[in-house]
């Protein structure tokens, strides 16, 4: 009785290829640009998927509001909606709707923020990184609405605010008031993956956002005896900590892809604004994702001596302020149920035999597993995410929709 039905239920999903480019291409047009990077967060996306969810005839949906003054809205919002199935257990399947900013438009191909859709594959900014999850959540809605038979397990689905800086008006707030998850739910974040559908998150690295300023002296460039070039400071100190890190904290884990710790210099302030003036001040920005076998204190320690190194031997100042920080999260077990759940789904729907590892990147999962739940990170993505002419696939999102389909039916 069950394989007919998920029979059914594949043959509708493969036939939403309409629906499901229309909710990627509205999403991509709802410009929702964390506020934290200058845009005007989620509001006009997270009302248009509850336009859709209100539709599907939720038992429960409800809008969660935050107070955020930087938006004009005055608030972030969460969307929450809830189908009852035959048991107690539920799947939560959680996506963002926030996304970072379009980088240098001189490497888009199109405008960011107007969707392409071209080979079977949708273009634009925040389309795989979460416009992904959430057309393929909304499509398992659309279906259950549509097939008018219920799920074994309930469904809930959550569209949470701000994961790209910090969650603190998305999912830690929700699970904080809201408390949605009991033992025995299967919990699945779907914002990591590979392009096969083949490999399933259990573990994350911790992350450590620093901001560094070296404070010199600014002067004219003719005269450059009179001041203290914190720009070349600066560099010279970047150099210097991407060395440092690197060696003293050098272990791999092929958990991870990649194995080793990463610490990146990232972003660039502008110091000045013309050519002929020495800069005083300069500010840099490291990423670092940090192997959990260590301490993320330790890493800011091997900051500050080195930065004291620099004062001292430079004769200038130099400041370190943590811009965000996330502690690995314990993993989840590559034996627990929903890991185990998910493997046979996969194999029973698409005949995908999967992996588990960990990565680098930093999802809504890591809150999830810090509550003592297991929770799975998994999608069929092409890795687009914060790139350049971002993409992702119809086929991908349709066929991800049928693992869902296949967690809560079989």
């Amino acid at each position: 009785m069950r394989r007919k039905i998920l029979s059914e239920i594949f043959q509708r999903i493969s036939g939403e290829e309409k629906f499901v480019t229309e909710v990627l291409s509205e999403t991509i047009k709802r410009n929702s640009v964390n506020p934290t990077f200058g845009g005007p967060g989620e509001y006009e996306r997270s009302m248009y998927i509850e336009g859709i969810l209100k539709d599907f005839s939720p038992d429960v949906l409800k809008r969660i509001e935050v107070e955020d003054e930087r938006v004009p809205e005055g608030v972030r919002v969460n969307i929450l909606a809830f189908f009852k199935g035959m048991s107690d257990k539920t799947l939560w399947i959680i996506a963002h709707t926030d996304e970072v900013p379009e980088g240098d438009l001189n490497l888009w191909k199109t405008d960011p923020f107007k969707p392409v859709v071209k080979e079977g594959k949708v273009f634009g900014r925040g389309a795989e990184d979460n416009g992904h999850a959430i057309a393929s959540m909304l499509l398992l809605a659309k279906i259950v609405n549509d097939i008018g038979v219920k799920p074994r397990l309930n469904i809930g689905l959550i569209f949470a605010a701000d994961e790209e800086a910090g969650s603190n008006y998305g999912l830690k707030f929700i699970l904080e008031k809201e408390k949605p998850f009991k033992k025995g739910d299967l919990i699945l974040v779907p914002d990591a993956g590979s392009p096969k559908g083949d490999f399933i998150e259990i573990a994350e690295k911790s992350i450590l956002w620093l901001k560094v300023t070296t404070v010199g002296k600014q002067t004219h460039a003719s005269t450059p005896h009179k001041g203290v070039n914190a720009h070349r400071i600066g560099m010279k100190l970047a150099l210097l900590m991407d060395e440092v890190l690197h060696s003293r904290f050098s272990l791999r884990d092929p958990l991870f892809d990649p194995a080793e710790s990463t610490f990146e210099p990232t972003r660039k302030e502008e110091n000045v604004g013309n050519i002929n003036t020495i800069p005083g001040t300069d500010v840099i920005y490291f990423d670092c994702r940090i192997l959990p076998q260590y301490n993320v204190d330790q890493v800011v320690e091997v900051v500050e001596r080195t930065t004291k190194f620099v004062e001292e031997t430079f004769k200038v100042k130099v400041r370190v302020e943590v811009v965000a920080r996330s502690d690995a999260a314990p993993p989840t077990d590559p034996n627990s149920e929903v890991v185990i759940k998910l493997k046979e789904a996969l194999e029973f729907a698409r005949g995908i035999k999967a992996r588990v590892g960990g990565i680098g990147g930093g999802t809504f999962a890591a809150y999830v597993r810090r509550m003592g739940f297991p929770v799975a990170v998994w999608s069929t993505v092409d890795g687009t995410a914060h790139q350049p002419n971002e993409y992702t696939k119809i086929s991908n999102v349709i066929e991800d929709a049928k693992v869902f389909a296949t967690l809560v039916y079989s």
